[in-house]
């Protein structure tokens, strides 16, 4: 006889075969609920909805079943993955992840949608979709497409993105920063995009701008993604560099993608007006600093959000992106960049951003100094965070000292990330871009 007990979440059990005895099936609190099964038994345990019919066995036996679900993933990974082998241990782990946490259309999921995780951060966030979907573009389009646009379904009045989207429910308590310009660029072209973007920039340069200023601003350290960051510990509404880079990027795919030469020159002048206005007011020669959007005030920190401006890569000014690569590699750990210098006394190896190496902002990173020509120290990052994930998995960030996963253990983003560098550092070593192991970090 086996005994399974029952867990605090609405889930069902359809008993398919053997016999079942329900052990404290009224029970609360602390009693012992569960089933006990004899015989051969098979069950099925689903997740709980309101209203459902019946579980019916019609798709055959469990082998079957395995058999079936074995050949869609491995149908999937070959799409994402193509490229993997024996020096990309994780990468159909990764695949597995981003597979499995993938599900149907229901309530606000208007597509079909890659979850965050399928543990307890079930959600699609809008700055996280876009990594799932630049991770699925290569091999699935139709998926990429359907995780960059969700979020979009729901853009409000003013142009602005939900936080999070579930079936049940949309929340609007804060925004995410503006990624979706830097992503577009590595997805396959899709007509209807323009108009998504315009209304979402729109937003960041209406609602998001103090009187006659041209940096736009956090309204709070969750609007960046960077929830706790120490950027944020001054002040709460803060002018800061990675958002005006952001913003630059969007509006340079803006003009690219522009209906007519008005609406593209008009980008263009925006995107140079911002980039001007981000090297004039928060550059000070040697590093970018914060300033609080009331205040006036400016300050710095030791948070590599303060370096997430090399997104811009070539353009900006050769000594500013040099700058920028120094300090970024001071931060880097034999897992890759923390998020908060490991030197400061702000360091937490469990702090949130306040540390601990996070997949996307390595990913923005290794982007931007590749884009800078700081390719050395680009390989040297992508290679430590892929051993990071092929020796810890895909948990939501890492202890940037001991590379032991934090947080949830299964997140779809880390994945995502390990695919989009594995992917690419696979592509530059069959066109023979091998770095120099002699060089180094640059």
């Amino acid at each position: 006889m086996v005994v399974l007990g029952f867990d605090a979440t609405d889930r069902v059990r359809t008993v398919l075969a053997g016999d079942a005895e329900p052990l404290g099936a009224q029970a609360l609190g602390t009693a012992e609920r569960g089933l006990a099964l004899d015989g051969e038994w098979e069950i099925a345990v689903e997740e709980y909805e309101t209203a459902r019919a019946p579980y019916s066995c019609a798709g055959g036996t469990f082998d079957q079943v395995a058999k079936a679900a074995r050949a869609e993933f491995d149908t999937f990974a070959d799409a994402v993955a193509p490229w993997r082998g024996d020096g990309t241990p994780a990468a159909e782990l990764a695949a597995y992840v981003l597979w499995s946490a993938t599900v149907r259309p229901a309530g606000f999921v208007t597509r079909p949608a890659v979850l965050m995780s399928k543990h307890w951060m079930d959600k699609v966030w809008s700055w996280d979709h876009c990594f799932n979907a630049i991770a699925l573009a290569g091999g699935l389009p139709e998926l990429a497409w359907d995780q960059f646009r969700l979020p979009f379904d729901h853009q409000d009045d003013a142009g602005a993105l939900p936080d999070s989207v579930t079936h049940s429910e949309i929340l609007y308590n804060f925004v995410k920063p503006p990624v979706h310009g830097w992503a577009l660029r590595r997805l396959p072209p899709a007509p209807d995009v323009y108009p998504l973007l315009e209304r979402w920039t729109t937003f960041w340069l209406t609602a998001r701008r103090a009187p006659g200023r041209e940096l736009p601003h956090y309204q709070h350290g969750n609007d960046s993604g960077w929830d706790n960051a120490t950027t944020f510990d001054p002040e709460r509404v803060v002018e800061t560099a990675d958002l005006a880079a952001f913003l630059v990027l969007q509006m340079r795919e803006l003009a690219r993608l522009a209906p007519d030469p008005g609406r593209g020159a008009h980008w263009s002048g925006a995107a140079d007006r911002m980039r001007d206005a981000l090297l004039a007011e928060l550059w000070t020669g040697e590093r970018f600093v914060a300033r609080g959007a009331h205040s006036g005030r400016t300050w710095s920190t030791s948070s590599l959000l303060d370096l997430m401006p090399i997104v811009l890569g070539d353009e900006l000014p050769e000594p500013v992106h040099t700058a920028l690569a120094a300090r970024i590699e001071s931060h880097l750990t034999a897992y890759g960049p923390a998020t908060e210098h490991p030197d400061s006394e702000h360091y937490q190896d469990d702090g949130y951003w306040r540390g601990p190496i996070w997949a996307p902002s390595t990913v923005l990173v290794e982007d931007g100094l590749r884009r800078a020509g700081h390719t050395a120290l680009a390989d040297e990052i992508s290679a430590r965070f892929r051993r990071l994930c092929e020796q810890s998995g895909f948990a939501e960030n890492f202890d940037a000292r001991t590379g032991e996963g934090l947080r949830d253990r299964a997140y779809t983003w880390t994945a995502a990330a390990y695919l989009i560098l594995a992917g690419a550092h696979e592509q530059r070593e069959q066109r023979g871009q091998r770095p120099d192991p002699a060089l180094g970090p640059s």
